[in-house]
């Protein structure tokens, strides 16, 4: 009896210890109490702002400590202003976080723009990405299927900056397929370049396959506005590769569709250039990072709320819903080592890229 109750004690003490260092670590929760702020480098209403906004909504429920989310646009230089901001002025106690898109590439080709090196930001988590291309159905003499745009009379592409990796990437295609066009960059958000889209100021862009299939193809391609032409190739520095989101998708990357119009895979100054743009921008389109030096505490429980947020069941109905995708993270312990090396161009491809959307076509 007497054993029974020394047990019965020890059990009670362990009990009382158990509430009390669950208590300490609910505490110890870091966001608790704390309000998350999500910036976007780019304005309202394109793909990454719409991700983003689901993302807004479900990350502080799945986060320990259940902190008060809010989102905040800056959009400005193709994604530019909203990444430096992060780096050079946002707090680095762990409440301010960038939701970007095409920033590691824009730090590949110019790392000297930011005066904090970009490879040094906290990355949380990083998604591969791609672009499906399409082209107005008008553009003479008609676009019936993709093998069309190789007699295409009077292309016109859009982008949001000169510098902006999806019309960077649309030139580099048209210019190794031999196809003359325009070029006009300068569109604050996906959003109205979807608008120049549609009233023809231009004839082809690129949206992300989110974008993509809950918007251009509901919308523009069933109504025979236009059809998709390719999605951008992926390119990991040894193998092509088809990322979460466009996989199953009847589009045919870049270098099959060349190989099917051309009959022979590209190559040249042009194809390396090409390879080595993917590399970074389809590795890491999309990234969550905190800015250098933020709490290893922040870091690690926004990267754990990540890894619950990937398996959340309410998040993926509303992205499905919302935009036909659910985005996967990558939220490894690694993930700085990884996005360091996807952001590094070598001098010479870096100079040629550089050269290459200093001089667009007119």
């Amino acid at each position: 009896m007497g054993c029974f109750r020394r047990l019965a004690g020890f059990a009670g003490l362990c009990v009382a210890f158990a509430a009390v260092t669950g208590e300490v670590g609910a505490d110890d929760a870091f966001f608790k109490g704390k309000r998350l702020t999500v910036l976007v480098n780019y304005a309202p209403g394109g793909s990454t702002d719409a991700e983003a906004r689901v993302f807004v909504r479900h990350i502080g429920r799945v986060l320990e400590g259940q902190p008060g989310v809010i989102i905040q646009n800056m959009e400005g230089a193709g994604g530019f202003v909203g990444a430096k901001y992060l780096g050079e002025v946002a707090p680095r106690d762990g409440t301010f976080a960038g939701y970007f898109t095409a920033t590691a590439f824009l730090a590949a080709l110019e790392p000297e723009r930011f005066k904090v090196d970009f490879k040094s930001y906290e990355f949380i988590g990083i998604q591969a990405g791609t672009s499906i291309n399409f082209v107005r159905t008008d553009v003479p003499p008609g676009i019936k299927e993709p093998a069309d745009l190789l007699q295409a009379k009077g292309l016109v592409v859009g982008s949001l900056a000169p510098d902006s990796p999806k019309g960077v990437r649309i030139r580099l295609g048209f210019d190794l397929l031999g196809l003359p066009y325009k070029f006009i960059s300068g569109y604050r958000s996906g959003g109205a370049a979807k608008l120049a889209f549609e009233r023809g100021e231009i004839n082809v862009y690129g949206e992300s396959p989110p974008s993509y299939f809950s918007i251009i193809e509901p919308g523009l391609v069933k109504s025979g506005t236009a059809i998709p032409a390719y999605m951008d190739s992926n390119f990991d520095g040894q193998n092509f590769f088809i990322p979460d989101s466009a996989k199953g998708s009847p589009v045919a990357p870049f270098h099959e569709f060349y190989k099917k119009v051309k009959g022979q895979m590209p190559s040249g100054q042009l194809w390396e250039a090409y390879k080595g743009m993917v590399a970074p921008d389809g590795t890491a389109t999309r990234v969550i990072v905190l800015p250098p030096g933020a709490p290893k505490a922040a870091v690690l429980a926004l990267r754990e709320g990540l890894t619950r947020l990937n398996g959340d069941k309410a998040y993926a109905e509303e992205a499905q819903k919302a935009f036909g995708f659910v985005p996967v993270w990558r939220a490894e312990a690694d993930n700085n080592v990884v996005a360091a090396r996807s952001i590094t161009l070598d001098a010479a491809t870096r100079a040629f890229l550089q050269d290459y959307i200093k001089n667009p076509p007119k």
